[in-house]
């Protein structure tokens, strides 16, 4: 499946760059590009990509660009492209956060990075419709092409069909039985029981993306990936859940079992099934995955394994 992707841009030289670098991907189809607002919500209107790289911080003010326009899609379209924001500086990441982009880059961009959002990309094609699906079709390598097409600017309309299952709620589902059911007791009894159920349930992690709450248990999460200003997050069941927040945030939030233990990595340390100081590399329970640790962070492997050590342990 080719994905298409329009650029909005105001400098044209950046423009050509971050076209250069689209193209290189065969699952990629370029469809036009434009310098300033009103030429570039109406190229999206009209051609309906998937994919639009937007420049936020524009050298000709007068061009308009800004995340103004993906409010502006909403007005007219009922499901939006993903953007990529491609900027000068990191000032806006925050705010861009809020409008649900797929990635945000600090000019030039970067084919690995862009591999990296193209993959996060059709990953949520595969992972929406089929959340339960174990049966889910795997994802396809994105491959740089080596030749680009004779006339990239030629553009075949492809099905914009959407692929995601409406859901539908039952209105008479066992949630509506709620407003007919007894008080557990007075006030101060269902206080104490909330704080009591407070204290047994684990703690959850809501990863929010413009309406999508995605809860996540802490305990399932192996290791956390710094990746630019975003940080993936491993599962053990092999999902990666991208959250629009960085490693330090994280590392400021969640405390044990979760250890920094890289400038990109911070590792649960209920699922460390090795870890080797001579290579300084630990490895992740039932997966084939290293994790790489670093000097700076010494001390905080010294403590993952007394800790490990400290419990029901015996040295062969």
């Amino acid at each position: 499946m080719r994905h298409s992707f329009i650029i909005i841009d105001d400098n044209t030289q950046s423009l050509l760059k971050t076209k250069a670098v689209a193209e290189s991907f065969r699952n990629l189809q370029y469809i036009a590009s434009s310098t300033n607002y009103d030429d570039g919500l109406n190229l999206i209107l009209e051609f309906n990509p998937k994919i639009v790289f937007l420049e936020i911080n524009p050298d000709d003010k007068s061009s308009n660009l800004s995340l103004q326009l993906i409010n502006e899609l909403h007005r007219y379209l009922k499901e939006i492209p993903k953007f990529i924001i491609t900027t000068k500086d990191v000032e806006q990441v925050f705010e861009a956060i809020k409008y649900d982009v797929l990635d945000y880059f600090v000019k030039p961009l970067e084919q690995h990075d862009l591999r990296k959002a193209i993959l996060k990309f059709e990953k949520t094609i595969v992972d929406t419709p089929q959340f339960f699906n174990q049966n889910a079709p795997e994802e396809k390598q994105l491959i740089p092409s080596k030749e680009k097409d004779s006339n990239p600017d030629v553009f075949e309309k492809e099905s914009t069909e959407n692929n995601k299952p409406a859901i539908e709620e039952n209105p008479n589902d066992e949630l509506d039985d709620s407003s007919e059911s007894k008080p557990l007791g007075d006030n101060k009894t269902t206080a104490k029981y909330s704080e009591i159920r407070k204290e047994d349930k684990p703690l959850i992690i809501c990863v929010k993306s413009y309406g999508d709450y995605r809860f996540i248990e802490a305990k399932d999460i192996c290791y956390l990936q710094a990746d630019n200003n975003s940080t993936d997050i491993h599962l053990f069941n092999g999902e990666m859940i991208t959250a629009f927040k960085t490693l330090k945030h994280f590392e400021g939030v969640l405390s044990s079992p979760f250890v920094r233990i890289h400038n990109s990595y911070i590792v649960n340390i209920d699922y460390v099934s090795r870890i080797h100081t001579g290579n300084a590399v630990c490895y992740i329970k039932n997966t084939t995955t290293k994790l790489p640790f670093s000097k700076s962070y010494k001390e905080n492997v010294d403590s993952i394994i007394n800790s490990i050590t400290n419990g029901n342990y015996l040295e062969i």
